[in-house]
């Protein structure tokens, strides 16, 4: 190993930070020093909902390695300090920390500058430049903390947004005992995750607790006493206008890449906005890797770039940085499967692979099975709907969505057989481990090939 080779990280978020514990791992000598404009170090930013409900007690709880454990790994850290410039030729950073100004050469470089919110074009959102009062996004500590300081129990909050934050956040704000509704602007909630009659089951169950407009557009805040009253929603189909009472607004309207200094043309964006990165994470600079929001790679099935925005591909993605940054070997798969998971309402969803709108060029079937998570004459069992789509000409999975009882788990199991490229006809046959009180005879991951087996039998 180079024991002079110096690695400079911009951004101590989950991507900046595993790639300088992997980086320090493959090697023990090299100079490591991160820079990240925040206050605070690595923390989970996923856990930030949970804190306002009350599931985690405090946000230190979500600090994952202290400003301590840098200094034990001999990885230099520079809080509160933001990159000015880099200087791709000389290879040299420029930073500013308050009035001290830092400049710090590197020998490989990684880019970890994350993303920031999207606010969305509404009549009165801001004034010079800054959120309403009453206003939110959650991106940071100090965002869920001002959170916080509004919610009272029986006001009204609105989420515009019905991804998985919005709707992790609608739970939230429901568990404080809030009014809740949220707002989404597509005709199904989670539009980007789920297909419609996955989404169509999923929103069933939440709207026995909480308001859901979809297909409805917010236009405009109406102010009293400096901050937010109500706010004016259009139907996109109708423009029927309605305009809901509300003492508290969070924003979950999506994210965008944060970019460095892009005076070097050499540092490609592609068409989703993000940094093109390669499957050894590095960019088209020489030297230089990228990880995490700011960064674009490709879906594993359709091969289309995508934004990267699942903390678990960014982890992912930085193994990568940090070991290939430090002199070590290592690549990612040929694409991301983008597994997922959440749990709201007492409802546990999981995905992976894309949604059917985004599976055009290819022929397809899927089927749809409700089943139990233990023997019908078990007590106990819990209802699982599972869907599973294969492309019609290979016979390959590849995309699942389920909600229910261990849903991330059979998510997972499927991932894996996405991954490995496997025909229908074999994971059907899959041995599933059996015991009346733990699990069925033959699990829905299984019983839903069967229904896909007999679509195909039916149509030949």
């Amino acid at each position: 190993m180079n024991k002079n080779r110096k690695i400079v990280i911009i951004g101590c978020g989950a991507g900046g930070s595993t790639a300088a514990q992997f980086a320090r791992k493959t090697d023990r000598k090299s100079k490591i020093t991160i820079f990240e404009k925040d206050k605070y170090s690595q923390y989970s930013k996923c856990g930030l909902p949970y804190v306002i409900s009350g599931n985690i007690n405090q946000y230190n709880d979500l600090i994952e390695f202290s400003e301590e454990w840098y200094k034990k790994a001999n990885i230099e850290l520079y809080l509160n300090t933001e990159v000015n410039r880099i200087d791709f030729n000389t290879k040299i950073i420029y930073a500013k920390e308050d009035d001290t100004k830092i400049e710090r050469p590197y020998d490989k470089l990684i880019i970890a500058t994350g993303s920031k919110p999207v606010i969305p074009p509404i009549k009165n959102i801001s004034k010079e430049n800054k959120l309403i009062k009453g206003v939110f996004n959650l991106r940071t500590i100090d965002d869920a903390k001002k959170i916080e300081k509004y919610v009272k129990k029986d006001d009204k909050a609105t989420i515009i947004g019905a991804g998985l934050i919005g709707l992790e956040m609608a739970d939230s704000l429901y568990k404080k005992g809030m009014n809740v509704c949220v707002i989404e602007s597509l005709p199904k909630i989670l539009p980007k995750t789920f297909d419609e009659d996955i989404s169509k089951s999923i929103s069933d169950k939440i709207t026995k607790y909480i308001k859901v407009y979809t297909g409805y557009l917010a236009t405009e805040i109406e102010i009293k006493n400096g901050g937010i009253n109500k706010l004016h929603i259009r139907n996109n189909l109708d423009s029927t206008n309605i305009v809901i009472d509300t003492n508290l607004l969070i924003l979950a309207t999506g994210t965008k890449p944060v970019l460095p200094d892009l005076n070097q043309q050499d540092l490609k964006i592609g068409k989703a906005g993000g940094i093109i990165v390669n499957n050894k994470c590095e960019t088209f600079i020489k030297d230089v890797y990228s990880v995490g929001d700011c960064t674009e790679y490709k879906d594993f099935i359709t091969k289309k770039p995508i934004n990267i925005g699942l903390g678990s591909i960014v982890v992912r993605q930085a193994i990568t940085a940090g070991i290939n940054s430090a002199g070590g070997k290592y690549e990612l798969l040929e694409g991301f499967l983008q597994t997922c998971t959440s749990e709201f309402f007492g409802m546990e969803i999981a995905t992976v692979g894309p949604t059917i709108e985004n599976l055009h060029d290819f022929s397809t079937i899927s089927a749809k099975y409700n089943g139990r998570s233990l023997p019908e004459y078990f007590p106990g069992g819990k209802p699982i709907t599972l869907k599973i789509t294969i492309n019609k000409k290979t016979r390959e999975i590849i995309s699942a969505q389920g909600i229910g009882d261990k849903a991330a788990q059979r998510i997972n199991t499927i991932a894996c057989a996405i991954l490995n490229k496997m025909n229908i006809e074999i994971f059907r046959k899959l041995e599933t481990a059996y015991a009346p009180p733990i699990a069925p005879t033959l699990d829905v991951t299984t019983l839903v090939c069967d229904i896909i087996l007999m679509k195909i039998n039916r149509n030949q």
